[in-house]
């Protein structure tokens, strides 16, 4: 009787502290910290509100303390199967450590307390479970985009390199040119019309490089992301709908032995009537 009514409080508090209320309220506070950790970034304010600044973003780790103790006793060894809570535990562990000594760097990753957004906000949960599921197609994408640094790396090392030795002097200097001419970011001006100079045929390696890496490789993450996330939005789809299915199905059958119960009653009304 007595772990029956412990069991009973446990899902009590489970079911409170993920009542759509509270869980508002804890990011309603997360974004409050958030907006406090970077006002502290101001010496103004600091000499102000310094004080009520750090008694705020301690009532606010008080609540996250809270709200992991309450989720830890409500599910017990059940709260660490779930990726997120796990993550929320860590990011409030890494809060409560000591920012002084050796750990003064940690006062720096007290911003990571923001992260807990993805964790509470479902869209945002969604968006960072498809990256992770893409992780695996991203790999072979990220391979297949090393293979053409590499081998353009080494040919416009072989090319260029006696030159221009500053930007193509050995291979780790040509990777690092090409990601410049990647990206993008001036390459015209101070890699490639330099070069173009001396070899006016430079042209087709720059070009085809910028068409292999820049406007092919680099669209076919966006690409793999994208379908990623619809796939994401299908499956939660199927799964609303398989939801809603299966709830008109249990009020079907509710309504079918309400209406079998109803016509027993009548029966039995019938009979008692015909005994009369």
């Amino acid at each position: 009787m007595e772990y029956s009514a412990s069991w009973g409080l446990r899902s009590r508090l489970g079911a409170w502290i993920e009542h759509r209320r509270v869980q508002t309220f804890i990011i309603v506070l997360i974004c409050i910290n958030a907006v406090t950790l970077g006002l502290e970034t101001f010496d103004v304010v600091q000499r102000h509100f310094g004080g009520a600044l750090a008694l705020l973003e301690s009532a606010v780790l008080a609540v996250f303390v809270l709200e992991i103790v309450i989720k830890l006793v409500a599910f017990d060894y059940r709260f660490f199967r779930d990726g997120w809570n796990v993550f929320d535990f860590a990011i409030v562990g890494i809060s409560l450590m000591p920012a002084s000594g050796p750990f003064t760097v940690l006062r720096a990753l007290r911003i990571l307390r923001v992260l807990r957004l993805v964790a509470k906000v479902g869209r945002l949960r969604m968006i960072v479970e498809s990256l992770l599921r893409a992780i695996p197609s991203i790999g072979w994408i990220a391979f297949l985009l090393g293979l053409v640094f590499y081998i353009f790396g080494v040919i416009g090392t072989k090319l260029f390199g006696d030159g221009f030795p500053d930007d193509f002097g050995h291979l780790g200097l040509t990777l690092y040119s090409l990601f410049q001419v990647m990206t993008l970011e001036s390459w015209s001006e101070e890699i490639a019309r330099p070069v173009m100079e001396q070899h006016p045929l430079a042209w087709v390696y720059f070009i085809s490089f910028i068409m292999l890496s820049a406007f092919t490789v680099l669209n076919l993450f966006i690409g793999i992301i994208v379908n990623t996330m619809q796939e994401g939005h299908m499956e939660e789809a199927d799964a609303k709908r398989r939801e809603s299915e299966q709830k008109a199905h249990w009020e079907r059958e509710r309504m079918l032995r309400l209406i079998e119960e109803l016509h027993e009653k009548v029966e039995r009304l019938e009979q008692r009537d015909d005994r009369r």
